[in-house]
């Protein structure tokens, strides 16, 4: 990929994105969390691999989409398919403890992953100063 490309996997999610907040009602607004949320309600659906030969699967599924590997805000794992949740974390070699109300949580300090830009965009331009500043706002906001 050439340097200020983006791969067709970035520029669907960047049009998934987009096209979801198109949907936001004139005169309403959302939150990040809410966008997060969505993309939450996304994972829960993945469909698994067709194990049928003679059906292909869909392009994504839980065979391709690393859909264990996200978690809340707090480190902890939904209560629904929990077990499962952490057996999968597990089997990469995360660590999955259980909190005082039986909660399944991971430590982000050791095993966290917050990149300020997904590494298949690093090689773009930056952003204007339009997007930098929005950022900035949204980065004192949860501060």
């Amino acid at each position: 990929m050439a340097r200020g490309e983006r791969s067709e996997e970035a520029w669907a999610w960047y049009t998934a994105v987009y096209e979801a907040i198109q949907e936001i009602p004139y005169g309403r607004v959302t939150s990040y969390g809410h966008i997060a949320r969505l993309v939450g309600v996304c994972l829960k659906h993945l469909p698994s691999p067709s194990t049928d030969p003679s059906k292909k699967s869909s392009t994504y599924h839980s065979g391709n989409v690393p859909w264990q590997r996200v978690i809340n805000a707090k480190g902890g794992i939904r209560p629904s398919g929990a077990a499962r949740h952490a057996a999968a974390l597990r089997a990469e070699g995360i660590e999955v403890g259980q909190d005082a109300m039986g909660q399944y949580t991971v430590e982000f300090g050791r095993f966290g992953w917050f990149p300020d830009i997904l590494p298949s965009e690093a090689g773009l331009v930056e952003s204007s100063d339009g997007e930098d500043e929005a950022a900035e706002d949204e980065a004192a906001y949860h501060t």
